[in-house]
Order: structure tokens, then sequence, then C-alpha cells
């Protein structure tokens, strides 16, 4: 684990410009026999920051129903709606264009050591990101696994991210369906296997036991290199703070920092908190969810193949 890990080592690809994107996400729930009295939040509508802007969100319901917005703790967006009668079903498909842009803040070039976050001057409250939650638990495998990787201590907020981020996409394997939601950190720790939710959350956990404040973010990458009939899903990664700088996104899961292929959703100490749609139902308690994504560019040049 003593690698000489640096931001250098992380994937690159051509300069990004801002893309255009299109988003559609369907949710389809099939219960056994009927449900009622369901009462759910929706965090599919895109964030609008510098860094994207969200053109256009229509969410559709059915059985149709009113839907009520509101924002979170975190201030992400939540679509609430409520079906007191019974019904067998529930479909919940979501329509955005989502434009984004290239940082205008540039690359990180310079030093953030740890004591810049005491600097009476630095007004972001990011308390919230340095302690457990309900998936990133800060147990003793995961203590162990900080001070392996970094013996020093942190010599650097945004260089010990990264490496923090490589050493997951590095010694953790990449394996769909390996985990579910509700796998916990201990588990990935022990089996060293896991999908994106898993990698931020680890990544997570190794910043937040040395003292450095990361956040999760849902959301979704474009991926241009897209195979015909290969399946597109929801991703996460993580963001970490900057003082003076902000919030930087980087993703353990592809080595790469956030760029304009990424669309944010939501953010919060971990997926509990900005689950795309959570809700309780009363029935017979089995339901079948199938869920369907799909990004592409709005307006793609001739013969992009996108």
């Amino acid at each position: 684990m003593g690698d000489d890990l640096n931001p250098a080592q992380l994937s690159t690809s051509e300069q990004l410009s801002g893309l255009r994107l299109r988003v559609r996400h369907l949710t389809h729930f099939a219960y056994e026999g009927n449900a009622w009295d369901s009462y759910n939040d929706v965090r599919l509508c895109p964030i609008s920051d510098p860094l994207q802007r969200c053109e256009e969100f229509n969410l559709r319901v059915s059985p149709d129903v009113p839907i009520n917005t509101y924002h979170d703790f975190f201030m992400n967006r939540v679509d609430h709606f409520e079906l007191s009668a019974e019904h067998p079903t529930l479909e919940v498909e979501s329509n955005a264009i989502v434009e984004t842009r290239v940082d205008p803040r540039g690359p990180v070039c310079y030093d953030f050591p740890m004591d810049g976050l005491n600097d009476p001057t630095v007004d972001e409250n990011y308390f919230d990101f340095l302690t457990e939650s309900h998936y990133v638990t800060l147990e003793a495998d995961i203590w162990r696994e900080g001070i392996d990787l970094f013996p020093n201590g942190v010599q650097d907020i945004w260089k010990d991210t990264v490496r923090a981020a490589l050493h997951v996409n590095r010694n953790f394997k990449y394996e769909t369906s390996s985990t579910n939601v509700s796998t916990r950190i201990s588990d990935v720790l022990r089996d060293r296997k896991g999908v994106c939710q898993d990698f931020a959350h680890l990544t997570l956990a190794l910043c937040r036991s040395q003292g450095i404040p990361a956040r999760y973010v849902s959301g979704y990458f474009f991926n241009a290199d897209r195979k015909p009939g290969e399946i597109e899903a929801s991703h996460a990664w993580i963001e970490v703070f900057l003082p003076h700088f902000g919030w930087k996104g980087i993703d353990p899961t592809h080595a790469r920092e956030a760029d304009t292929r990424y669309i944010k959703l939501a953010v919060g100490r971990d997926y509990a908190d900005i689950r795309p749609i959570n809700g309780t139902y009363r029935g017979k308690g089995t339901r079948r969810m199938t869920v369907e994504a799909e990004i592409r560019l709005v307006n793609p040049p001739p013969g992009a193949g996108v």
C-alpha cells in the first residue's frame, strides 16, 4: 500500500468541452398483489450549479398523482408523491436535458495542507462530511486500511484523496452484481470487490478516517464509447472539499476526475441520504424492481454513433 500515487496517475483523455445531454431514467415496480398507502421521495432532477445547468426536467408517475417539490437538508431537490389507492404496479420516469460545463476554476495545481480547513475565512459547512454515516462506518478495519495507506498522516488534501481513490480502484475488483444497496463497508473490505456505490463509500471512509471532508454524489456518466446493447445505469462518485477552491469530484471506479461527462443529481453523506427513489408502502412486502437509464448527446453530429 505504500505505492507512490499522485494525481498524474489518474486516467486522462482529450480535453473535453461542455456537452448537452439528454437523460431518461425509468423505474418500474411490480408488487405481489396490490400496494397502497405509498409514500415516495424522488431525487432524479439534475442539479444546477457552476458545472452544469438543468435546462429541462419532467417527472411522470403512473398511476397519475400530484407531485410536490421541496429541498432536503443538503439542498437537493426532492419530488414527493403519495398513492393511497391500491395499485399493482408503479412507474416513475424522469426526462432531463442537461448542459455540462468545463470547470472554470481549472485544474487543481497547488497544495492543500490539512491546516487550511481551520482557516477562519473558510465558510463552507463541511462538518457533516467528516463523521460516520449509515453506509460509511469507521470501524477498526477502515482505520487500519487508512493508516497503512497514509503512514505519515495526510500531507495534502487533494493528493491524498487521489491516493485513496486510486488505492480503491487498484486493489478492489469491480464486479457487477457482487453487492447490493444494503452492502456495508466491512463486507467490501473482506471480499475486496464491489460496484461504484461501494467504491465511493470505501473512498469516503478512507478520507473521513483521516480527517478529509468528503461527500457522496449520485448521478450518471456519459460513455461515448458505449457498445450497442450495453446496459447503462446510475453512477456514484465522491467530492472532496478543498479550502478556497470548493468541492472537487473524483471517481474511484474510473480513476479519473469528474468532468463534463458526469451529470450530478444529488449529494449527501452516503447513498442512504440520496436514494434516487425512496419510499414505503403497505402490502405483502414483495416487489420486483426494474430500472432503465439512457444518456445521449443532444443533436450529436452526423456519424457520431452516440
